[in-house]
């Protein structure tokens, strides 16, 4: 969803296919397991029918620029296309996680909240405090209450619709604001389960060490960050990426978590072989880097 722009995301989501392909391969040597990517905004191209997991990632952009074009109605028609075969044979059926501007979209498809822009950029190393549900939900689950994301993000999911909530099944898993918090205060869903077989965050769990570097201390993004939060809680964040129980742990275990739990429910499906993920995550993704 990038619309061919050049980032650190898809860099990141191939970092961690990669892994998690190795895992696979390792139990399952014969299995073809294969990597396409596809670009939907300035390509037109779709996730296939033969396409069993799809991340989805972020923008730039509004999420209602090209709502009903065809690139984006094919990305909505995959949608549905989940959900209603997730009804009729749950094991079998592709399932997606969508990223920030692949979240927007979703939350506008199906209803399940208000998406608006908000009055400021949010950016920056940030936590996200995870419902009871989202407590109970397989990749959520290793966090506790809270969990700390890269957001970069002008727009948000509001004021929660709990009729299409009821309708679909939906799931608030995580939201933006906590008791506990000080400075991070606010209305946003972070986190969905928009039905069986598609979930969704709003902030960035792809987003490495090595990435959120590259952005945060180019002069001029230091400089937007100092100017928005303070120098402060500027040098704080950069800290911050050195503790391997914040935005390292973020990335080690939210989509390789994941992209185990839906394998694995393919697998049994399947007569594949389950996979488990490292006992030791954070070595796995060198978090020290």
């Amino acid at each position: 969803m990038n619309n061919g722009v050049a980032n650190q995301a898809t860099r990141c989501f191939r970092r961690l296919y990669d892994a998690f392909s190795k895992r696979v391969r390792e139990k399952n040597p014969d299995l073809d397991v294969s990597f396409r990517h596809v670009q939907p905004r300035n390509l037109g191209e779709l996730p296939g029918d033969d396409a069993d997991i799809v991340l989805a990632s972020g923008g730039p952009g509004s999420p209602s620029d090209g709502f009903d074009d065809p690139w984006c109605t094919g990305f909505r028609k995959f949608l549905d296309r989940s959900f209603d075969q997730h009804m009729k044979h749950a094991a079998a059926t592709p399932k997606a996680f969508l990223v920030c501007h692949s979240f927007e979209i979703a939350t506008l498809h199906f209803g399940v909240a208000e998406m608006v822009r908000r009055p400021t950029t949010k950016f920056g190393v940030m936590p996200a405090y995870i419902t009871e549900q989202g407590q109970k939900t397989d990749y959520f689950s290793p966090f506790g209450y809270r969990l700390f994301t890269w957001e970069h993000r002008d727009w948000e999911a509001v004021a929660p619709n709990q009729k299409r909530i009821t309708e679909l099944g939906s799931e608030i898993l995580a939201v933006e604001s906590h008791k506990k918090a000080i400075v991070n205060r606010g209305d946003a869903i972070l986190g969905l389960r928009f039905c069986p077989g598609v979930d969704g965050v709003q902030f960035h769990p792809e987003a490495d060490k090595p990435g959120v570097l590259a952005w945060i201390e180019k002069p001029e993004h230091a400089a937007t960050v100092e100017d928005a939060y303070g120098a402060a809680l500027y040098e704080k964040m950069v800290k911050s990426l050195a503790n391997p129980t914040r935005l390292a742990r973020t990335f080690a275990l939210m989509i390789p978590g994941w992209l185990t739990h839906r394998f694995n429910e393919l697998a049994l499906e399947r007569d594949y072989k389950t996979i488990t993920l490292p006992d030791q995550q954070m070595q796995d993704f060198d978090v020290a880097v």
